[in-house]
């Protein structure tokens, strides 16, 4: 028997530019007896580059549970192994939760090695606010429950933080618009760190504009950024929809919006179509 159980190294590779990748995550990959990745052919390149001759061991989420006992049975033997994903930091958004935890439970340690993540990489150059922040990772594919997602989050006064595919940037756009307004301020951060990388930081309405003058806008990895609401503006909202609530008890829907209009400032055109959206809840 070993004298200790292999060590458990969790290793951020880059996101995009292969000069991201730090020293000590090169002399990992090189030293660890195996290292689990997400896709070995996403990754060949990667290894290609720095000449990482380890062994490889494909670990993903249709094999995670059966790969996993391999993995803590060779470092429980002693060897050490490195686990990375595809780009960035492992466990954001990716595989690797099971076999971190089953880990500690064996009493093997973790040790991350940290770089590059590109949820931290948008928001260090977007131009947002980043006292306080949530990763929302990817949002629902289809329409309605994506709104309905949505909606759930229109309140949130962190900036909220989304993953996207390029084939849905557009429609996810729209319903960012119709439910957060033309006016709230986010950020689209596009193939971050690589050859045609863009931040645009602008209104909601303007990037679901910029978005579509270009189809290669629509090209690339996204992370998608929207501020938070203003303590005034929710306050303001969830007052007007249980004033709406209240008066749709007793009144259509028309005369409500009207006499919530009066009383709160917000428009009746406004207040109409919060209280189609209460009535179809």
């Amino acid at each position: 028997m070993p004298n200790r159980s292999g060590i458990l190294y969790v290793v951020a590779t880059p996101i995009g530019n292969l000069e991201d990748l730090s020293p000590r995550a090169l002399r990992v990959l090189k030293e660890s007896g195996l290292i689990a990745v997400e896709d070995t052919r996403h990754s060949r390149h990667l290894f290609d580059h720095f000449q990482i001759a380890t062994a490889l061991l494909p670990y993903h989420d249709f094999n995670e549970r059966d790969t996993e006992k391999i993995l803590i049975e060779r470092l429980l033997a002693g060897t050490d192994v490195a686990l990375i994903c595809d780009a960035g930091t492992p466990l954001i958004n990716d595989p690797g939760y099971r076999l971190v935890k089953s880990a500690h439970e064996h009493g093997i340690k973790v040790a991350p090695v940290p770089g590059p993540s590109a949820i931290t990489t948008a928001l260090s150059a977007a131009g947002v606010p980043t006292d306080k922040f949530v990763f929302e990772g990817y949002p629902a594919e289809k329409h309605a429950a994506r709104l309905k997602y949505l909606q759930g989050l229109k309140y949130e006064r962190r900036t909220m933080v989304f993953y996207e595919a390029p084939h849905r940037i557009v429609e996810f756009l729209k319903d960012a618009l119709d439910v957060f307004g033309p006016d709230r301020q986010g950020s689209i951060a596009r193939e971050l760190t690589k050859k045609f990388e863009s931040i645009k930081t602008s209104s909601i309405q303007n990037l679901y504009n910029w978005i579509q003058e270009d189809k290669n806008h629509q090209k690339g990895e996204f992370v998608v950024l929207v501020q938070g609401a203003s303590r005034e503006e929710s306050e303001t909202d969830i007052d007007a929809g249980r004033m709406l609530e209240l008066l749709l008890e007793e009144l259509p829907l028309n005369t409500a919006a009207k006499i919530a209009s009066r009383i709160t400032g917000i428009s009746r055109n406004t207040l109409y179509q919060l209280g189609l959206k209460l009535q179809n809840k």
